[in-house]
């Protein structure tokens, strides 16, 4: 049997084997992100591993673990990734609003960084369950844009608060029946360590973030106005009542199973609080979050 576990490290993915005696064998020692595809016939496997220094490394692998040949080194990826503006990331833990769970997270700080100077922060935010955007992966969950940012003077912040994937049942499972209730009282663990910081604007904390992270960005703007300055929500989910069965219903239940959470949880009763700027882009035929979120 084969099978991937973050047991070593939640910022790190192995792929493992376990013979019918219960015999467990590491088959990928590469520290960092491990992915592995196997034939139909599960004589070979495709291993794809990553880490925050390291571009895809792609290789081929036989049943007995030995590398038949490297398929793709993306050597030259490497090299050529030394003449962009990329801004080192740097791996850290805050103590969850729980006060014994550790969280993950990173922060990106500009190219120039001057730690005299003080600095406006992006929080990028995604929060939900079955994602996890720390990782010790290439990029390490940041696009493109993220790096534009510290190029452009910015520090950038992530962090996985309870409710995202790959820590365990409890940690995952805390948002039930009140999506964002936890997440956001995480994610304030976050802006008051980033306040901490001597080198960040405390009067100048945003967030963003998309689908999930939306709900999140808009939820964390209408509740915490004093702390966060403006905020943009790409896709955002506003009344999990609109949200579709397969996934809302998971978390939440059924409205009438839960009128509370639901109440408790919608955006579009909290309109009132909302101070400041809040930037939200739709696209009129997502199938998943539907307009109606943002429109409402």
């Amino acid at each position: 049997f084969y099978f991937s576990s973050y047991e070593e490290s939640p910022l790190e993915k192995y792929v493992y084997s376990v013979d019918s005696k219960g015999q467990k064998k590491k088959l990928t020692p590469n520290k960092g992100w491990n992915n592995a595809t196997f034939s139909k016939t599960y004589q070979y496997y495709i291993n794809t591993f990553s880490n925050i220094d390291t571009p895809p490394v792609i290789s081929l692998y036989n049943a007995k673990n030995k590398l038949v040949r490297v398929l793709e080194d993306n050597q030259q990826a490497q090299e050529t990734i030394k003449g962009y503006a990329i801004a080192p990331k740097e791996f850290i833990q805050i103590p969850a609003a729980d006060g014994k769970t550790m969280l993950n997270a990173w922060i990106m700080k500009p190219l120039d960084f001057d730690p005299n100077k003080k600095y406006p922060v992006i929080i990028y935010v995604y929060g939900g369950p079955h994602a996890q955007m720390i990782t010790d992966s290439w990029t390490a969950g940041a696009g493109v844009y993220l790096h534009y940012l510290s190029q452009e003077g910015f520090i950038v912040f992530t962090l996985d608060n309870r409710g995202s994937a790959d820590r365990g049942e409890a940690f995952e499972q805390v948002i039930h029946r009140q999506c964002g209730q936890a997440e956001m009282r995480d994610q304030m663990v976050g802006v008051e360590y980033l306040k901490s910081l001597p080198f960040v604007d405390a009067e100048r904390i945003g967030t963003d973030g998309w689908s999930y992270g939306g709900f999140m960005s808009t939820s964390l703007k209408i509740n915490y106005p004093e702390s966060i300055k403006v905020s943009t929500a790409g896709g955002p989910v506003i009344d999990w009542s609109y949200y579709e069965i397969m996934y809302g219903e998971r978390y939440m239940d059924t409205p009438q199973e839960n009128p509370d959470g639901y109440e408790l949880t919608s955006l579009k009763n909290k309109t009132d609080k909302l101070q400041g700027k809040l930037l939200m882009i739709h696209c009129t035929t997502d199938p998943v979050v539907v307009w109606q979120h943002s429109l409402s």
